[in-house]
Protein backbone atom coordinates (compact mmCIF):
# COMPACT_ATOMS: atom_id res chain seq x y z
CA UNK A 1 0.00 0.00 0.00
CA UNK A 2 1.21 3.69 -0.96
CA UNK A 3 0.82 6.25 0.75
CA UNK A 4 0.12 9.50 -0.95
CA UNK A 5 1.97 12.43 0.39
CA UNK A 6 1.13 16.03 0.37
CA UNK A 7 2.51 18.29 -2.02
CA UNK A 8 1.12 22.06 -1.78
CA UNK A 9 0.68 24.26 -4.84
CA UNK A 10 1.62 27.67 -5.48
CA UNK A 11 -1.31 30.53 -6.02
CA UNK A 12 -1.42 30.23 -9.68
CA UNK A 13 0.72 27.22 -10.39
CA UNK A 14 -0.57 23.51 -9.82
CA UNK A 15 3.07 21.41 -9.02
CA UNK A 16 4.44 20.14 -12.64
CA UNK A 17 5.48 16.50 -12.95
CA UNK A 18 9.22 17.15 -12.44
CA UNK A 19 8.72 18.81 -9.40
CA UNK A 20 6.54 16.55 -8.32
CA UNK A 21 8.69 13.48 -8.51
CA UNK A 22 11.25 15.69 -6.34
CA UNK A 23 9.47 16.29 -4.16
CA UNK A 24 7.54 12.77 -3.56
CA UNK A 25 11.19 11.32 -3.06
CA UNK A 26 12.75 13.79 -0.81
CA UNK A 27 10.91 14.06 2.57
CA UNK A 28 13.34 17.15 3.80
CA UNK A 29 12.54 18.58 0.74
CA UNK A 30 9.32 18.46 0.74
CA UNK A 31 8.86 19.51 3.80
CA UNK A 32 10.65 22.31 3.01
CA UNK A 33 8.76 23.05 0.15
CA UNK A 34 5.54 22.75 1.89
CA UNK A 35 6.44 25.49 4.73
CA UNK A 36 6.69 28.16 2.16
CA UNK A 37 4.14 30.60 1.51
CA UNK A 38 2.19 30.08 -1.34
CA UNK A 39 3.34 32.57 -3.36
CA UNK A 40 6.96 31.35 -2.66
CA UNK A 41 6.08 27.97 -3.89
CA UNK A 42 4.55 30.18 -7.04
CA UNK A 43 7.39 31.87 -7.39
CA UNK A 44 9.90 28.73 -7.39
CA UNK A 45 6.93 26.51 -9.99
CA UNK A 46 6.72 29.91 -12.62
CA UNK A 47 10.81 29.86 -12.16
CA UNK A 48 11.26 26.54 -13.03
CA UNK A 49 8.93 25.97 -16.22
CA UNK A 50 9.01 29.03 -17.74
CA UNK A 51 12.08 28.75 -20.12
CA UNK A 52 11.69 27.08 -23.67
CA UNK A 53 14.23 25.43 -23.41
CA UNK A 54 14.06 21.99 -21.75
CA UNK A 55 18.14 22.25 -20.70
CA UNK A 56 17.54 25.53 -18.96
CA UNK A 57 14.09 24.02 -17.25
CA UNK A 58 16.57 21.20 -16.11
CA UNK A 59 19.37 23.71 -14.79
CA UNK A 60 16.55 25.75 -13.22
CA UNK A 61 14.95 22.40 -11.23
CA UNK A 62 18.27 21.27 -10.00
CA UNK A 63 19.39 24.43 -8.75
CA UNK A 64 15.84 24.89 -6.90
CA UNK A 65 16.80 22.05 -4.98
CA UNK A 66 20.01 23.18 -4.15
CA UNK A 67 18.71 26.54 -3.08
CA UNK A 68 15.81 25.42 -1.18
CA UNK A 69 17.82 22.98 0.48
CA UNK A 70 19.64 25.59 1.59
CA UNK A 71 16.98 27.94 2.82
CA UNK A 72 16.20 30.14 0.31
CA UNK A 73 12.56 31.01 -0.13
CA UNK A 74 12.29 32.09 -3.94
CA UNK A 75 14.33 32.48 -6.52
CA UNK A 76 17.28 35.29 -7.16
CA UNK A 77 17.00 37.88 -9.41
CA UNK A 78 13.74 36.88 -10.57
CA UNK A 79 11.46 39.40 -10.93
CA UNK A 80 8.46 37.85 -10.15
CA UNK A 81 5.73 35.37 -11.97
CA UNK A 82 4.12 37.70 -14.93
CA UNK A 83 1.25 35.64 -14.51
CA UNK A 84 0.63 37.01 -10.69
CA UNK A 85 2.63 39.94 -10.84
CA UNK A 86 1.24 42.65 -13.57
CA UNK A 87 4.52 44.69 -13.01
CA UNK A 88 6.60 41.99 -13.70
CA UNK A 89 5.56 41.36 -17.30
CA UNK A 90 7.80 44.05 -18.38
CA UNK A 91 11.05 42.04 -17.39
CA UNK A 92 9.96 39.53 -20.34
CA UNK A 93 9.30 41.27 -23.23
CA UNK A 94 7.07 40.33 -25.67
CA UNK A 95 6.62 37.10 -23.40
CA UNK A 96 2.73 35.16 -23.87
CA UNK A 97 2.48 32.84 -21.64
CA UNK A 98 -0.84 31.27 -20.54
CA UNK A 99 -1.92 32.50 -17.30
CA UNK A 100 -2.75 29.12 -15.58
CA UNK A 101 -6.20 27.96 -14.59
CA UNK A 102 -7.05 28.07 -11.51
Amino acid sequence: MTSKVKIAHGILHEVPANIHEILATDSLLRDTWNSLTAIQRNEWICWVTMPKKAQTQAAHLTRMVVEIKEGKKQPCCWPGCPHRNPNAKKWFGNYEHERPKS
